[in-house]
């Protein structure tokens, strides 16, 4: 491998750690959202906290994304750090719903 391909193959793989870390969910607890924000667009997935039970209301996820999976990787990764906090979760969210349907290594976490 040359060295200008090298410097090439670094420089992509620098940009996709920079995009990768861009695209980290967030728990903004503020505002009762975890939050993904891609290319200045934010995505997020709205909840209620009570006890040790977190529901999910609502998810939004902007035209300018819709497609990408992004909804997806926002909700993975809000179901993670739900997971890490060692509480339940009530699907109100139809997006949310489906998604841990669809994948079903997320559905001891629901509230029996």
């Amino acid at each position: 491998m040359n060295q200008i391909h090298a410097r090439l193959l670094s420089r992509h793989s620098l940009e996709n750690l920079r995009k990768e870390s861009m695209m980290d969910v967030v728990n903004n607890k503020s505002q009762n959202r975890y939050e993904l924000t891609v290319d200045g667009h934010l995505a997020a997935t709205y909840y209620k906290v009570s006890d040790d039970v977190i529901t999910f209301i609502h998810t939004e996820v902007p035209p300018e994304l819709a497609g990408q999976g992004i909804g997806s990787r926002l909700v993975k990764g809000a179901l993670d750090q739900v997971r890490a906090d060692g509480i339940k979760v009530v699907a109100e969210c139809p997006f949310v719903k489906a998604y841990i349907e669809k994948h079903g290594e997320y559905a001891d976490l629901l509230k029996q």
